[in-house]
């Protein structure tokens, strides 16, 4: 039981790894104009519609990929040493 626990919520994190990613793509998408604010501020010029779209996604894809990476990455781990722990602790009911 506990096998199938743990490796469902592994499931479910490699699950939201994806989701995150696309949530943030969505998220510059829509927000697009303050992408192409933010493009003018550092390059001094203004993006095309198709431009901004693709800098949009793109920034997306690239800020949600590193914040996935962290986020479930860190989740990942703290499952691990969780059941490191549980697996070195004595059995209670053996005594």
């Amino acid at each position: 039981m506990k096998f199938f626990i743990i490796n469902s919520f592994r499931s479910l994190v490699y699950i939201a790894y994806f989701a995150v990613i696309i949530v943030f793509a969505l998220g510059t998408y829509i927000e697009r104009q303050t992408v192409n604010q933010t493009f003018f501020d550092l390059v001094g010029r203004r993006l095309t519609e198709t431009g901004e779209g693709l800098v949009a996604v793109l920034s997306g894809l690239a800020v949600g990929w590193f914040v996935a990476t962290i986020l479930c990455g860190l989740i990942v781990t703290l499952l691990d040493i969780r059941d490191d722990i549980n697996d070195r602790l004595p059995d209670a009911r053996d005594n």
